[in-house]
């Protein structure tokens, strides 16, 4: 493969070029459900991953509207890779937020560089299984570190991961964030689950069993919630972007045979109004001008996908619904934003829709 240049900006017209080559191999990936290791060779030779990071680390520091109107872009051409790509994001605003300068100076180079994979698992302290009475990640202070023990419910990549930023819980409550290597003794990652979409993400368990982490590995903690000041929360205006980035590929589906069937000129005319005002909503909520807040956004962007994914089904009629045509991967990709990171105001707001219920 030829050296590329980076892109510039969401502007840039290598972004279009980068977008065409993922969506060529977007129907491929979800048939094989493998780890999209050329997907993700493309987007670092692109420069996508120096997008997350300061210069002064390496990267191309894009502002928050940028990486939004990146990731709407990238979202259309192939949802399974741009997620892929929010983990290490994660990673890197989690870094900076943190309280271990070494550690960023360290990782963060490096995650510019593509060198390195980092993923997070972090769902056990936000929306996954909070209401179990024990702790899932127990952390358990010694001298020099902590030692791990229990599971990691929900993370992808785990089984391609160099690292993972996850967090613990202490004895008395308090919670530690650490950035685990992958290698350490006593972690494993368990086989990806099977998904009804977006498999090759490698989403799955990971397990610690008296895994020792050294205090250099600490990012924040041991304290009450230690998420709650780093910029951690769930349902912001990232999974916002994939969504409409999903709902925008199955739009421009449905336009394309609104063109050539009036019947479908009036839903086609609404749908896109309706994703003009929420692109409009979420990019004025990136810039910190939004009127709305991130979780009723969120809400929107859900609703939109799913009738948008599900109308371009029945613009394809019965050849949507055979394997391997691009509809019917868009509605199973659909219903990944009901169930992912997914705050309990946007869980109610959807089923008051499903069931019929007004505001």
């Amino acid at each position: 493969m030829s050296h590329r240049h980076a892109i510039a900006s969401p502007d840039d017209p290598l972004l279009a070029e980068l977008c065409r080559e993922l969506a060529a191999r977007a129907d491929a990936l979800d048939d094989s459900a493998e780890w999209p290791a050329e997907q993700l060779g493309l987007c670092r030779q692109y420069g996508v991953n120096r997008w997350f990071v300061a210069p002064e680390w390496g990267g191309a520091g894009w502002s928050e509207l940028d990486l939004m109107r990146g990731f709407l872009r990238l979202s259309a051409a192939c949802l399974t890779t741009t997620f892929v790509l929010t983990q290490p994001l994660g990673v890197c605003r989690r870094l900076v937020a943190g309280e271990n300068p070494d550690l960023r100076d360290d990782l963060l180079p490096r995650l510019a560089a593509g060198e390195v994979f980092a993923t997070v698992g972090i769902a056990h302290l936000t929306t996954s299984r909070r209401h179990v009475a024990r702790p899932v990640l127990a952390a358990s202070p010694i001298d020099g570190g902590f030692v791990l023990n229990g599971s990691i419910p929900w993370t992808t990549g785990a089984v391609r991961a160099d690292y993972l930023l996850t967090g613990a819980t202490c004895d008395d409550g308090r919670q530690v964030l650490v950035v685990l290597p992958t290698d350490l003794p006593g972690f494993s990652a368990a086989p990806p689950a099977r998904l009804v979409g977006l498999s090759a993400t490698c989403t799955g368990a990971a397990a610690c069993h008296d895994v020792f982490v050294e205090r250099r590995w600490l990012l924040a903690g041991p304290e009450e919630n230690v998420l709650a000041s780093r910029g951690a929360g769930t349902g912001g205006t990232q999974t916002s972007a994939l969504a409409l980035g999903l709902a925008s590929a199955a739009l421009e589906f449905l336009e394309r045979e609104a063109a050539r069937r009036d019947d479908l000129t009036a839903a086609a005319r609404s749908l896109r109004e309706e994703h003009e005002q929420l692109e409009t909503d979420l990019l004025a909520l990136a810039s910190g001008a939004g009127a709305c807040s991130a979780d009723e956004l969120r809400a929107r962007a859900n609703s939109l996908v799913l009738r948008a994914t599900q109308g371009a089904l029945t613009a394809a009629k019965g050849s949507g619904y055979v394997a391997g045509h691009p509809t019917g991967r868009w509605c199973r990709e659909a219903l990944f934003f009901l169930v992912w990171s997914c705050p309990q105001p946007v869980m109610a707001a959807a089923l008051c829709e499903l069931a019929g219920l007004g505001d």
